[in-house]
């Protein structure tokens, strides 16, 4: 894990890891108006920032979960003096095993921009923060595969783990979902997309941009680096 220091008064040196392009984009919009608090220094569709950042945000839209390797990974290899994860899913087993990796902090997707912001330099400053369980699921801003086409971001999930090659049941081993629950975002899913089976669920995906992009990316935004 890196040591950089920020200096006093300095914007927060963020890293965004996801391994869909769309959601780290969608992500870094959230900042746009924080400039002066946020510096976005790279938005990764892999795992690891190269160049250290106070604080990396592990979105685990359709990957490993808090109890994963990928978290892991993320703590122990990645620049960051500190790793955060980012989700909608607030099952405190979850939240237990990502501080036990070493994770500082555990965020909902249901924070506005403005105390997703005071969270991020919270940990930054060296608090541990772990948002309260919503009273409802909401995702307050960011964007995933397949929104435009009426998908909610559980939806998009499931359909990107069936893109992946995933099996119900080991989706909802990943996603700490009931398989009942799984099923029913399947067939919601499939109505919204137009398709019956499960070949043709993975062909869409892949039109519409379902497949994993594993890749960096630049983002010229504002608050970011220059790249």
């Amino acid at each position: 894990m890196g040591t950089s220091d920020v200096p006093s008064g300095q914007p927060l040196r963020l890293a965004l890891m996801n391994d869909y392009e769309v959601v780290v984009f969608g992500l870094a919009r959230m900042f746009e108006g924080y400039a002066d608090r946020v510096r976005i220094v790279e938005l990764s569709a892999s795992v690891t920032p190269e160049e250290p950042v106070d604080v990396a945000m592990y979105d685990t839209f359709a990957g490993a979960q808090a109890d994963g390797d990928g978290l892991r990974e993320a703590i122990e290899e990645s620049n960051a003096n500190r790793v955060v994860v980012y989700t909608w899913n607030l099952d405190a087993a979850l939240v237990d095993a990502a501080l036990a990796q070493g994770a500082r902090g555990y965020l909902a997707k249901s924070l506005p921009a403005a105390e997703l912001v005071a969270a991020l330099e919270r940990v930054r400053d060296g608090e541990i923060v772990v948002s309260d369980t919503p009273d409802r699921a909401v995702t307050v801003g960011g964007d995933w595969p397949g929104r435009a086409e009426g998908l909610t971001n559980r939806e998009a999930e499931v359909i990107a783990l069936i893109t992946q090659g995933l099996s119900n049941h080991e989706i909802a081993v990943q996603t700490h979902l009931s398989i009942n629950s799984v099923k029913s975002y399947i067939r919601t899913a499939y109505r919204k997309m137009g398709v019956t089976s499960r070949s043709q669920a993975v062909l869409w995906g892949v039109e519409h941009g379902f497949r994993p992009d594993r890749r960096r990316v630049t983002f010229a935004g504002p608050g970011a680096a220059a790249t």
